[in-house]
């Protein structure tokens, strides 16, 4: 197959989990022996400083996203920006001659290429890792303004501007969803989705295999992308309710939110106790191997979350909120993990105390995790976008 996959902020970039599985489905896709072209956003101000010599990797695509903002843009800009991207597209898939178009993720990104490839009649497969369909109409400068009351006028844009106004998001794709609750948050909007396929992302069994703990120093790790949705402060505050316990930070992203942190910890008193890092995604495997225990703090619903399951596939306990979200899908309490309420410090080090002092509670946790890491992999995950491609394929 020859296959151009589209998203925003594509590794090395950005090293987010949704980048990461993203990377990892086509890599897969080409040692299948598939030809790929990706097709990505021009590098951000919230990007990482890094370089890539894929020569099938293209950064071209504007958006609206900028330094963990959607700012205003005039609409002349909107306009330019629309046909520059449009433009884009149609070289490549021109020259590259695609079999299917495989979106990944579209927060921010002109929503009108969506409505280009459908147009075009070529096959496509959309994998939905965060709810960017609820959010992405709000903050398209382009189509947004062509809803509701305005509608009427959206054919006399189009033929204006020369971009598609109106989307048909329901039949842009053969769309798979990373969990069910990614695809109920989508239907919510009213899109019907009456084909949406689930796959569930997962764990590189290669990469992160069991490795056996050392003797248990309180040491806590968080790994992930720092914003303030992934509830790091808490994991800081706990600090203070136990003295003996440290705690590291591995990852990259808001970096006034790590200033934030920063600031927090020194003022609680714990600065010397919390370390910032931001590993390299070969090197995070150790990252989970150096722990004794990995915080899962978020404060919002999280769309999947690879970040407990590598850390339960490398035997790690894991702490994590009871926030819902696709997490909820995996997560048992006293079975594979101990969850407490988001932003609630005092149960975090609470439970921090129960798995230093409970070698039974510690071992069942830790059983029961890896458990779960082995019913989610990326091995599984890659065979079902490839799966969803050939139907894609087929069914045209």
């Amino acid at each position: 197959m020859r296959i151009l996959a589209i998203s925003n902020r594509y590794p090395p970039w950005s090293i987010g989990g949704y980048e990461a599985t993203a990377a990892g489905a086509i890599g897969a896709l080409r040692a299948a022996g598939h030809t790929i072209l990706v097709l990505t956003t021009l590098p951000d101000p919230s990007d990482r400083d890094a370089t890539s010599d894929d020569p099938d990797l293209h950064r071209e695509l504007r958006w609206y996203w900028h330094d963990h903002e959607f700012p205003a843009l005039p609409l002349r800009a909107t306009i330019a920006l629309e046909r520059s991207n449009a433009a884009v597209l149609r070289r490549h898939l021109g020259a590259f001659r695609p079999d299917a178009v495989l979106w990944w993720a579209m927060g921010g990104m002109s929503l009108s290429l969506l409505e280009h490839v459908r147009r075009a009649g070529v096959p496509a497969v959309g994998v939905v890792g965060d709810d960017w369909m609820v959010y992405a109409p709000q903050v398209d400068r382009w189509t947004r303004p062509w809803r509701g009351r305005r509608k009427l006028a959206a054919p006399l844009a189009e033929r204006l501007a020369g971009v598609p106004a109106r989307l048909d998001v329901d039949r842009a794709a053969r769309w798979a969803f990373i969990s069910h609750y990614t695809l109920d948050t989508a239907r919510a909007t009213g899109l019907r989705l009456a084909d949406a396929a689930i796959i569930h992302p997962g764990v590189d069994q290669r990469r992160f295999e069991f490795r056996p703990p050392e003797p248990w120093s309180w040491r806590l790790l968080y790994c992930g992308r720092i914003d303030a949705r992934k509830g790091i402060a808490t994991a800081i505050e706990a600090l203070c309710r136990v003295p003996t316990a440290t705690l590291t930070v591995d990852g990259d992203g808001d970096r006034r939110h790590q200033g934030e942190l920063r600031e927090l910890a020194v003022r609680l008193g714990v600065g010397e106790r919390v370390q910032f890092r931001s590993s390299e995604r070969a090197a995070v495997a150790d990252a989970y191997a150096a722990a004794d225990a990995v915080v899962f703090p978020v404060r919002w619903k999280e769309p999947w979350g690879l970040v407990p399951l590598e850390a339960m596939a490398t035997g790690r306990p894991v702490l994590a909120t009871r926030a819902g979200g696709g997490a909820a899908e995996y997560l048992r309490d006293g079975e594979n993990c101990l969850q407490f309420a988001p932003g609630d410090a005092d149960a975090l080090a609470a439970a921090l105390e129960r798995l230093a002092t409970d070698g039974e509670l510690c071992t069942r946790l830790v059983r029961g995790g890896r458990l779960t890491a082995a019913r989610f992999t990326a091995e599984r995950f890659h065979e079902q976008v490839e799966d969803e491609l050939e139907r894609a394929i087929r069914g045209a």
